[in-house]
């Protein structure tokens, strides 16, 4: 593959508006699909889907644990780029840092266990 069609190939990856969120809730810290999931409020299925073409263009990876998958940037350099890319287009999206939400059971969400 030469040089232009790797490039396409990043940015037809970076080319949707729910990947693009998914990397901006990735900025900080890893996530769980469950959290990724109540976040974007998609099907799961969807959200995998949105996930493995993230995966597949190499920026983000995936490590197991029990029976949850989390997700984490897998080349800093992308944050750089959407930060570019935010600034071309006067952008005003705020950094997405770990939320608790309702909806999600991971362990950073359920805080029913805390007294």
């Amino acid at each position: 593959m030469n040089a232009y069609q790797t490039q396409t190939q990043l940015f037809k990856a970076l080319a949707h508006p729910e990947r693009l969120r998914l990397l901006n809730a990735l900025r900080a810290q890893e996530e769980c699909v469950c959290h990724l999931t109540a976040l974007l409020r998609k099907r799961q299925a969807y959200v995998s889907q949105q996930l493995m073409a993230l995966r597949n263009a190499g920026l983000i990876a995936d490590r197991k644990e029990g029976l949850r998958v989390y997700y984490h940037i897998q080349d800093p350099r992308v944050l750089t780029l959407l930060d570019e890319v935010n600034a071309l287009t006067n952008a005003q999206e705020s950094l997405e840092q770990h939320v608790t939400l309702a909806a999600c059971t991971c362990p950073k969400c359920d805080v029913r266990g805390e007294d």
